[in-house]
C-alpha cells in the first residue's frame, strides 16, 4: 500500500520562481516524481562502476549516473523548498519509505547484462530529452531552469545509449538477440511514462509541465529511428499494472533503497 505524500504547508508564493496557480502539494509531488526518476536510475547505473565490460564504459556509465544524481539534487532541493518543512535534498533522498517514492517502474528494473542496461537507458533518455526540451518553456521558473541545464546532459546520454544500442543491435547474432530480448521485456513499462493522471493534467493545465500526450509521439519517433538503425523490432504495446508514479512499486525498489539508505539510516545526521 502506497504512502501518501505529506501535505505542503508553504504557499507557492513563498518559493521564488514557483508557478503560483497550482496547489503547492501538487507541485511538491510532481517535482518529487521528476527527482525520483533520476535518483533511482542514477543509483542503478552506479552499480556498474567497476563491473562494466571495459574501462571506457565504466567511466561513461559513471558520468551519466553522476549527471542523473545531479539532476535529482536540483529537483529534490526544489521539492523541499516547496514543502516548507525543513527537508533538504538528503532527507528526501534517504529518509522516505518505499511508498513515498514516485519514480516510474522502468528505472528500478535490474541492470541485467550490459545490453539490458542500454535498452533501459535509451527508453528513459529519449523520454527525459523530450520532456526537458518542452519543460524549458515551463511557467515555473525553477523547473524551466533545471530543464535547461538537464537537457544538455540528456542529449549526451541519448547519444551514448543510442550509439550502443545500434552497435549491439546491428552487431553479432548473439548481441542482437540479447538486446531484442531486453527490449521485449522492458517495453511494457514504457506505458507508464505516458499514462496521464490528475497530477500530470494539473501541471500541464498550469503550464508548469508539458502534456504527456504531446511528448509521446516525439519519443516514439526517436525510438523508432534508433530501432530501425539497430535492426531491432519494436514490441507491441501492452497494458501494465505497475504504477510507480503513484507509489506502487516492484520488489526491486526495496533492495535499491536498502543499499542507498543504509549509511544515512545507520548514522543519522552524520557529516563527513
Amino acid at each position: 500500500m502506497s504512502a501518501a505524500a505529506p501535505k505542503s504547508a508553504a504557499p507557492n508564493a513563498a518559493v521564488p520562481g514557483a508557478v503560483a496557480n497550482v496547489d503547492s502539494d501538487a507541485l511538491f509531488r510532481y517535482v518529487l516524481r521528476l527527482g525520483d526518476l533520476s535518483l533511482v536510475l542514477g543509483q542503478r547505473l552506479g552499480e556498474w562502476v567497476g563491473h562494466s565490460p571495459a574501462l571506457e564504459e565504466d567511466l561513461g556509465v559513471a558520468n551519466i549516473a553522476l549527471d542523473l544524481i545531479g539532476q535529482a539534487r536540483l529537483f529534490l532541493t526544489y521539492a523541499g523548498e516547496i514543502e516548507g518543512r525543513g527537508r533538504d535534498e538528503d532527507k528526501l533522498a534517504y529518509l522516505r519509505e518505499q511508498g513515498a517514492y514516485f519514480n516510474a517502474i522502468l528505472v528500478e528494473q535490474p541492470n541485467g547484462d550490459f545490453g539490458q542496461t542500454i535498452v533501459r537507458q535509451v527508453l528513459i533518455d529519449a523520454f527525459q530529452l523530450e520532456l526537458y526540451e518542452r519543460m524549458m518553456n515551463s511557467t515555473d521558473e525553477r523547473l524551466a531552469a533545471i530543464a535547461a541545464k538537464s537537457v544538455k546532459e540528456t542529449r549526451y546520454h541519448l547519444r551514448y545509449s543510442g550509439g550502443w544500442l545500434i552497435r549491439l543491435g546491428d552487431g553479432t547474432e548473439e548481441s542482437r538477440a540479447r538486446v531484442q530480448s531486453a527490449l521485449d521485456r522492458l517495453w511494457p513499462y514504457t506505458v507508464e511514462l505516458f499514462a496521464e493522471d490528475e497530477l500530470d493534467r494539473s501541471m500541464a493545465d498550469a503550464g508548469a509541465a508539458p502534456r504527456l500526450a504531446d511528448v509521446q509521439p516525439s519519443w516514439a519517433a526517436r525510438i523508432d529511428e534508433l530501432l530501425a538503425e539497430a535492426t531491432l523490432e519494436r514490441p507491441r504495446d501492452r497494458p501494465h499494472s505497475w504504477h510507480g508514479k503513484r507509489g506502487d512499486h516492484s520488489e526491486h525498489l526495496g533492495y535499491i533503497l536498502a543499499e542507498m539508505q543504509h549509511l544515512q539510516r545507520t548514522h543519522p545526521g552524520a557529516r563527513w
